[in-house]
């Protein structure tokens, strides 16, 4: 989730991320952040607003808060700001966030490492995009960075190339994923409603997650 504020020949989406857990830290906060913008800037994605060409530019800030509270995620109503708690373990193994347009989640620390591309494919999610409905990317090089787990690609992109395709190792290794061009057209920035060069994209989910090592 963010703000998109359109000034002369630049689109900026501006996102705040605030993590939180007990394997969040400073480092890997700043971590999330610098994939995410660097990532989503990669491509120099262009919208057109009233006719005119823009630059869309991601603005990406973060900070580690242990002691948040779950009253102000709960309660937060400023559209810039994304939590995400990080812990070692996760239910279902997996990061997630919750829906498409949102501003919570949930990163198992184990799939923040650096160049995993994780934070910048949940970070998608959080803005409206979902995975592809073909996952059968063979033939068609570099897959895009909403790709997700078990997405069938070209033997360089797997986990293991020696492997068959679909087979253990034989899928979409996520470090290989990339932001295109084509996942800023998706987001559809010509269509949110703005007022005074100002729109929000996504939308408030304001879920606390507590620690699932707890609920077991």
């Amino acid at each position: 989730m963010g703000t998109v504020e359109y000034n002369n020949d630049t689109i900026r989406i501006i996102s705040h991320i605030i993590t939180y857990g007990n394997a969040a830290n400073d480092s890997i906060t700043e971590q999330i952040r610098a994939e995410i913008e660097q990532m989503w800037n990669e491509p120099g994605g262009t919208v057109y607003l009233k006719g005119i060409p823009g630059r869309v530019e991601f603005r990406i800030t973060a900070v580690y808060r242990p002691d948040i509270a779950p009253e102000e995620i709960l309660g937060n109503d400023d559209p810039r700001n994304n939590y995400f708690r990080i812990e070692e373990y996760a239910a279902g193994n997996i990061s997630f966030v919750d829906g498409l347009g949102c501003n919570t989640g949930y990163f198992k620390l184990e799939n923040l490492y650096k160049g995993s591309t994780t934070a910048a494919h949940e970070y998608g999610h959080t803005l409206g995009l979902e995975h592809p409905s073909d996952i059968d990317f063979r033939g068609k090089g570099l897959p895009g960075i909403m790709y997700p787990r078990g997405t069938l690609v070209d033997p360089q992109y797997q986990y293991e190339p020696d492997k068959a395709a679909g087979t253990k190792g034989g899928t979409l290794h996520p470090m290989y994923r990339k932001v295109r061009k084509e996942d800023i057209a998706l987001l559809n920035i010509e269509r949110l409603d703005f007022r005074n060069n100002r729109a929000i994209i996504g939308d408030f989910s304001s879920v606390w997650h507590p620690d699932h090592q707890t609920l077991l």
